[in-house]
């Protein structure tokens, strides 16, 4: 089906891959709503020419009447890029059981929830296309990021079922697993950590955890291997123009290297690797 210079709504485009990819895409000619929490947070994409809209993923209200509106404008949505999402750290004894059902309704169920919603619309319409924001993360894991991990498995495993179910409708489901990306997004991870409690036994886990986190962005051989968040961009607009579209895309030098070596080493071989960047709980150094 060909999409080019239709509708496109963007979850999560206050900043990083989902403002980068509402601005590369209205360069392009397509019609763009572009949505955040805040939306407030939107002006630049508003000056850039996108439409813009408050939209909360957590909120079944904000999320029907952000359909509705677009729908009475524009008849259907055409594209949905499902790129809201954020990470919650931390071993998970310590972790908030709160935090992570807060990070799952962001990250997994508004997904699922605003993707039943725009169904319909593309049904009648006779096709359209569903793009999910995942990570290589979604398929090997870091310690001190479970509960991300978790929701980013699973991502993909809903776009999997998602593409089989909806292929015989002209509906395509893509899923982008980018790397590291150079934005705001390791800040929010570490500090998502909290503070550490002397007595806690994770106290010095969590505390390499945080560390790891940033300096993976900032230095070393991952930091090099990093991509931004136009990179990601161009890969969804690639995802969208193409008409027979992959079922994944691989973003960043090191997606590729990290996930090939995830798929080579057995789960001790990984653990092993793995302790050379994390501290483990409960061992003494």
């Amino acid at each position: 089906m060909p999409l080019r210079g239709k509708t496109v709504l963007i979850t999560g485009a206050s900043s990083g891959i989902g403002a980068a990819t509402a601005a590369r895409l209205q360069k392009a000619g397509w019609n763009v709503y572009a949505t955040a929490r805040r939306p407030e947070h939107l002006s630049a994409l508003r000056d850039h020419g996108c439409k813009t809209m408050a939209l909360d993923v957590t909120n079944d209200a904000s999320m029907r009447a952000t359909v509705a509106d677009i729908e009475t404008r524009e008849g259907a949505i055409d594209v949905l890029i499902n790129n809201a999402g954020y990470s919650q750290s931390g071993a998970l004894e310590t972790v908030d059981v709160a935090a992570v059902r807060r990070q799952f309704e962001t990250n997994v169920f508004g997904l699922l929830r605003l993707t039943q919603m725009v169904l319909p619309g593309m049904r009648r319409k006779g096709g359209g296309r569903i793009v999910n924001i995942s990570s290589m993360g979604g398929k090997l894991t870091f310690p001190g990021g479970g509960a991300y991990h978790a929701s980013k498995y699973a991502v993909e495993s809903l776009s999997d079922a998602l593409r089989y179910e909806l292929a015989g409708f002209g509906i395509d489901v893509v899923i982008i697993e980018p790397g590291l990306i150079k934005s705001g997004f390791a800040d929010v991870a570490a500090e998502g950590i909290g503070a550490a409690v002397a007595s806690d036994p994770y106290a010095d886990f969590n505390r390499s955890v945080a560390q790891s986190t940033r300096s993976a962005y900032e230095k070393g051989p991952l930091a090099a291997m990093s991509g931004t968040p136009d990179g990601v961009a161009a890969a969804i607009e690639t995802a969208l123009t193409t008409a027979h579209p992959k079922a994944r895309y691989k973003v960043t030098a090191s997606a590729h290297v990290m996930m090939a070596l995830r798929r080579l080493m057995t789960d001790r071989m990984w653990d092993k690797f793995l302790s050379r960047s994390f501290r483990r709980p409960g061992v003494q150094n």
